[in-house]
Order: structure tokens, then sequence, then C-alpha cells
């Protein structure tokens, strides 16, 4: 808790990471609220007084941004697709992060044929494509939330693992390190209590990249129409009105969706760019 409150400390100290910090809370509250607050359920059917399907309406007072081919309310689609975003998006960053910072420590600091063997099997994952991989995975398993989130963990953590593990190297010849030895510390008190802390920064900055990047390929996959067919997200929604060759003709049904993944993943980016910049002062001189 001591950390996230310092990391919010941190971001809130620039004006763009202010701003991006309440878009992301908004969209937070959307997520969990969303679904209660939606006027229809997001696979209900919209019917006029004569019965009849009201279909690809124009935004009005009913239909606040106006209703599908199939009569659905988009405004109540946006509201309930908040939630497999963040779901998504949230917990991919966090075990893509613990992956990566775990397999960078132990390979870092142990070196020798630990550091090889692990190294090998993270370009293993780096030569992966991303994208296609986890479409194939998806194709061989059951398409539903849990299994998107374990396919882009999977593959996710290469990065991180790269990074943290470049900066271990660095650590572990500091005389802090050395100090601890001899006071016989064992190896993984080392690991978790000296080192881990101080590659903890690099590692919440991959949480908000991670983050990001995790909400892009959610939005990606249910666009590609790979996603939980009985989950309603914003890549789907923008998918369905491009499977009905329906995007020109109703603008309403496929620019909230898109605008809502851009600006949310925009927030995300500049929130990790504002912590950024303030731990590493030279980003912001060199512009």
């Amino acid at each position: 808790m001591t950390l996230l409150i310092n990391f919010i400390k941190i971001v809130w100290q620039s004006l763009g990471g202010r701003v991006s910090l309440i878009i992301f809370v908004i969209c937070i509250l959307l997520a969990i609220f969303g679904p209660y607050l939606a006027p229809y359920d997001a696979q209900e059917r919209s019917y006029d007084a004569a019965d009849k399907l009201v279909r690809l309406a124009p935004p009005s007072w009913d239909h606040l941004l106006g209703t599908t081919l199939l009569g659905r309310d988009v405004f109540s689609q946006m509201l309930w697709g908040a939630r497999p975003a963040l779901i998504v998006g949230i917990l991919t960053a966090l075990g893509t992060v613990i992956i990566g910072m775990n397999v960078g420590l132990v390979s870092g600091y142990f070196g020798g044929k630990i550091d090889t063997i692990l190294m090998r099997i993270t370009d293993i994952f780096l030569g992966l494509p991303f994208l296609p991989f986890i479409i194939v995975l998806l194709a061989l398993t059951e398409r539903n939330i849990w299994t998107i989130i374990l396919a882009m963990m999977a593959v996710m953590w290469r990065s991180t693992a790269r990074i943290v593990r470049a900066e271990v190297l660095s650590l572990r010849e500091r005389q802090f390190i050395a100090a601890a030895r001899t006071t016989g510390a064992s190896d993984v008190d080392i690991i978790y209590r000296e080192i881990a802390p101080n590659v903890m920064p690099l590692a919440l900055i991959g949480v908000t990249f991670a983050l990001a990047w995790a909400i892009i390929t959610e939005a990606s996959i249910g666009f590609l129409g790979f996603s939980d067919p009985n989950v309603v997200s914003w890549g789907s929604i923008i998918y369905e009105a491009y499977a009905s060759q329906m995007m020109y003709r109703a603008p309403w049904w496929v620019l909230p969706p898109g605008i809502a993944i851009m600006i949310l993943v925009t927030a995300v980016y500049f929130i990790g760019r504002a912590y950024e910049e303030v731990i590493n002062p030279r980003l912001k001189e060199g512009g």
C-alpha cells in the first residue's frame, strides 16, 4: 500500500500525470459500477411502441449512443465493456511484471548457467510473434477472459525480465550487497530484501506500460473475433460493427469504443511517463 501511495504522489507532481490519473480512476469506477448504471443489459434488444426492433437508431434520449444492428443499446454496451478491458489489463500487467521481475532477479543475481538458461528461454519467447501466438493459443483452448489473461502473461513477461536483469547485474556488485553477504544473509534475503526494492521503480514503470499494451491487445483480440463470446468488450463492439459492415453507416456504433480505448491507453501511458520522468530526470531534460 505504501508503494502505491508513493507511486500516486510521484505521478501527481505533473499536470499530465494528474489528468491521466483522474481519467484512469474514472475508468476504474465505470468498470466497477458501469453495469449497475447501464439503462439496459448489454445483450438486451430494444423495441419501440409497435413492438418493432429498434435497429441502427441514431443517438437519442432513449439511446444516448444509438443502437446496433440487433437493437442493442451502445451506451449500455460501453459501460459493460469497461470491466473486461480493465480486468484483463490490470491482471495481465501485474502477472507479467511478477513473472518478469522474478526471472530477471534470479537470472541477474546468480549469473552463470542459471542466467544462460533463463535468458535463452527469454530469447525463445522474444522470438514468438505476439498476437498470432495468443490467437493460436485461444483457438486451441476455451475462449474466456481468464484464458486471454494467461495467454498474454505467457509472452509479455519477456521484456520486463531483460530490463530487470540488466539492473540487477549492476546492483549485485554494490557495497550494500557485499555487506549483506558478510552478515550471513541468504541468497533469497539478498534478492528480495536488498535488490528487489531497488528495482521496484522499474517494475512499476513496467506495470503501466504492460497495462497499456494489455488493453490494446485485449481490444485487438476482440476486434478479430477471438474474445469470450459471452462477454461484451470494447473490442467486440467494434468487431460486431465491422462484421455487419455498418461501420460507416452507423458511426455512433464504432466510434465510442474506439475513442474509449484511445483515451484509456493514452492515460495509462502518460501515467507511466510521468512516473518515469521523476525517477529519471534526464528523460525530462531530453524532452
